[in-house]
């Protein structure tokens, strides 16, 4: 068995495996040279030194041939000439180009070309692996040797234990009764089993093959045997990345059975590679993976297959007879991810994905490999360009969206050719102020509309009634392209007296696009139906005043500010002549009060005069935190209001904007110290203060424990499709029991149909070499095959070996 590199550009390896070279090298160098040197009277003796002072002596050590200078330090020297023999006796240490050998006493045997150390032998490398032993004997050509009693602690926290190893043939060392682990021993008790190890009865370092073997071994966790192999092998620290097998995987689900895979791992060369995994399930005989990676001098990027020939369709039918998106017998995909730099600033790259049905990767529990998440609606693939400069930003990207919920159709989602973002902020400040320019270019295209029904209606494909009075549309058919640029400028102004802010503001925007209708679709219905070029312009000129008092009080502080803007602007032109996509997701609230333009997107831009006004208050509690509120409205005061014209989605209306009088929005947040944040924000009625949009969120942060809530309720927007109230809470929470081990949980309840809709719960166990987590989610919104998603993922990680799980799938289908 072998661990695969990570990619190309990121080897990883252990430096256990590197003491284990100390064994043959660095112990046999230090320790003989300078024995041998001593014994030929090139090195002078040293007596009766005391270890630390040996040292700062001033003397010099001789330089040697290799030109390494080393020193001996002892309490005394002896020298036996009738058996050619020296020995450094008492308190014995060896310094060598980096490398520190220390024994209670050193033998160098001339004839036999041997050196012996005895008693507490202690090495330590330059690279800081550390070497423990009770007694070594070695040969002076450092092909042979054997040690007792060995530790051996790497410089990266590895540990090897045995009870003798011995060097053979010039490259082979051997450990008996080897012990290794990565784990760090208990301060407190050095006994207490470590988190995990490897015991075997030899372990086996062949220096010319780079390999270290282990036979009859066992995998202890916490002291408890759970797995025992009569053989298995890595690649030693020397190999950056090796062919081999990988950890197996295991995985369970009522749509494949149990299922096996065996991922064989390529090396092809230092940059690239390439993964096999053949994986046998039960029930549909063969799935196969591929995956190849690549790494080039300014970027990477990888390819990742898989496919199978389904033996059991019978396990993709529902009980009423139906079929879900994997009744075929061939099903496959391919993806690609990469990511390049053309210099510091400008990145380019690619998400790519084609599937054969929606459910693939869900069926066999594939997300976990992909770049794709579990629980994800939708895979974007695309091609993107991105540049950062001081002062100014750059996206460009083309996409393809395939969806992945039971209810997507795919010719009703669009094909983005391209987007493209930029953005740009003067310096030097103009006239004092900043000013700035941002341009949007969107190009798009879909087979089929996307209709919605509103007030109950149906307005799927086989409505014979479909108009403004019952459908409104997500997303026109054809092809959309529009240019958008604007410019603006702003400065804040402060009276030194009274403390008064004005911002006076300018912007101006312009807008051309171009839209190929089809006249096959309901398209004329929503959106102008005719192939032409349209054209709008918007200016606006305003001013921001706000004006804070601030009393000082024995309690704290408290700041009352009224704040009113003033927008000056024609009428927005165009209305429901260009389709709106970008620009639906419209929510009026306390949080864009105050923006000149309240649409998100470009497809609307905000038009006719208005004047938004509101007071906040703020209280600085002395030692009890901060109070925020604010509570205002906006007033349309002229000219033809944006959110009460209808385009094709109804953006705006029901919105709580498309009156004279808005509705009222409100803000009270407290925040009482560091541990603890609760908010709320509220949407009245203009008419009667009837609570249309409320929303709660708190959380709070301790030293072990993570706690947050959320608490949504939400008024019926039926020209917008929304029919009947929406209610839910959301809750979560990570605990952290100890240092290692932690839980966590997250539940959304939806309240109007009294059901759990989302679960994940969780429990982790992480050190500094080990890692365990086992995860139960529950997924209940509508997937490819419209069924609940239940799931439990179980990972395990063990730190220079590797990491392996299993993941089951559990659930049935329903009608």
């Amino acid at each position: 068995m072998t661990d695969r590199a990570r990619p190309p550009h990121r080897p990883q390896g252990t430096g256990t495996e590197a003491g284990l070279a100390l064994v043959r090298t660095l112990l046999l160098g230090t320790a003989a040279g300078a024995l041998a040197l001593a014994a030929s009277g090139a090195l002078a003796p040293v007596h009766a030194q005391s270890r630390g002072p040996a040292i700062g002596t001033g003397l010099e050590a001789p330089r040697l041939q290799a030109g390494k200078e080393m020193l001996v330090t002892a309490d005394e020297l002896q020298y036996d000439y009738q058996n050619d023999r020296v020995s450094a006796v008492g308190h014995v240490q060896i310094y060598n180009d980096g490398s520190v050998l220390e024994a209670d006493r050193v033998t160098y045997d001339r004839r036999a070309n041997k050196m012996y150390g005895e008693g507490n032998v202690r090495l330590k490398s330059k690279s800081g692996d550390v070497v423990y032993a009770e007694r070594l004997e070695l040969t002076q050509d450092f092909k042979e040797g054997f040690v007792q009693s060995l530790r051996l602690e790497g410089a990266d926290r590895t540990h090897f234990a045995a009870a003798s190893a011995d060097r053979r043939d010039g490259d082979v060392t051997v450990l008996r009764s080897g012990v290794y682990t990565a784990c760090e021993p208990c301060k407190e008790d050095p006994k207490k089993p470590v988190a995990w190890q490897v015991k075997a009865a030899r372990i086996i370092h062949k220096e010319g093959e780079r390999m270290v073997y282990y036979e009859n071994a066992t995998i202890e966790m916490f002291g408890l045997p759970i797995a025992w192999f009569p053989y298995f092998s890595h690649p030693d620290p020397t190999v950056k990345r090796k062919s081999g097998f990988l950890i197996p995987e295991f995985a369970q689900s009522t749509k494949f059975g149990f299922s096996a895979g065996i991922p064989y791992y390529w090396a092809l060369a230092p940059d690239y590679d390439v993964t096999l995994t053949p994986t046998i399930t039960t029930k549909q005989g063969v799935l196969m993976q591929g995956e190849w990676r690549q790494r080039l001098i300014n970027g990477a990027y990888t390819i990742r297959a898989a496919g199978i020939h389904q033996e059991d369709l019978s396990v993709f039918v529902r009980t009423d007879g139906s079929t879900t998106p994997g009744y075929r017998e061939d099903r496959g995909m391919i993806e690609s991810h990469g990511e390049f730099w053309l210099n510091e600033r400008w990145r380019w790259g690619w998400d790519a994905a084609m599937l054969s049905d929606k459910t693939f990767l869900q069926d066999y529990d594939l997300n976990k490999h992909t770049v794709f998440a579990f629980g994800q609606k939708e895979i974007r693939s695309q091609v993107f360009i991105t540049g950062i400069g001081d002062r100014s930003f750059f996206d460009a990207r083309s996409v393809y969206y395939m969806g992945l919920s039971e209810y997507d159709s795919q010719k009703q989602l669009p094909i983005t050719h391209p987007i493209i973002d930029y953005n740009y902020v003067f310096l030097p400040p103009v006239w004092g102020g900043e000013a700035g320019f941002n341009v949007n270019v969107a190009s798009m295209s879909r087979t089929q509309a996307d209709l919605d029904g509103i007030n109950g209606y149906d307005c799927s494909a086989l409505s014979t009634d479909v108009s403004r009075n019952n459908c409104v549309m997500r997303g026109a058919p054809g092809t959309y392209s529009r240019l958008s640029a604007d410019m603006y400028w702003k400065k804040r102004l402060i009276e030194p007296t009274t403390g008064q802010v004005v911002t006076p503001f300018l912007t101006i925007r312009g807008d051309t696009a171009w839209r190929d209708a089809p006249t096959y679709d309901y398209s004329s219905e929503f959106v102008s139906s005719d192939n032409q070029m349209l054209s709008r312009g918007m200016a606006a000129a305003g001013l921001e005043y706000r004006w804070p008092f601030i009393a000082v009080q024995s309690w704290g502080t408290h700041t009352l500010e009224p704040i009113a803007q003033l927008v000056v602007r024609p009428n927005e032109n165009q209305i429901g002549k260009l389709p709106n996509e970008d620009a639906q997701s419209l929510v009026f609230d306390d949080t864009n009060l105050f923006e000149i333009n309240k649409y998100s997107g470009y497809d609307r831009v905000e038009g006719g005069g208005r004047v938004n006004a509101g007071l906040q208050y703020t209280a600085q509690l002395n030692g009890a935190g901060t109070v925020n509120a604010l509570f205002g409205q906006s007033y349309h005061i002229f000219g033809l209001n944006s959110f009460a014209q209808a385009d094709m989605a109804n953006t705006g209306l029901d919105s709580g904007l498309d009156t004279t009088r808005s509705d009222y929005v409100a803000r009270l947040a407290y925040q009482p110290d560091g541990v603890y944040t609760l908010s709320s924000h509220y949407r009245f009625a203009e008419s009667d203060f009837e609570v249309r949009r409320f929303e709660m969120q708190g959380g709070a942060k301790y030293e072990r424990i993570n706690l947050a809530a959320l608490y949504g309720r939400y008024a019926p927007q039926p020209l917008l499709g929304y029919t009947d109230w929406r209610e839910a809470v959301v809750g979560s929470t990570g605990l952290k029991i100890s240092s290692n081990w932690s839980v966590s949980a997250a539940v959304r309840y939806d309240l109007i149909n009294e059901k759990i809709d989302t679960t994940n719960f969780g429990i982790k166990y992480l050190d500094d070499c080990f890692g365990l987590s086992v995860n139960y989610v529950t997924d209940y919104t509508e997937s490819g095959n419209a069924e609940n998603v239940h799931k439990v993922l179980f990972k395990i990680d063990l730190r220079t070996l590797g990491e392996g799980g299993f993941s089951t799938n559990v659930g049935s289908l329903t009608p």
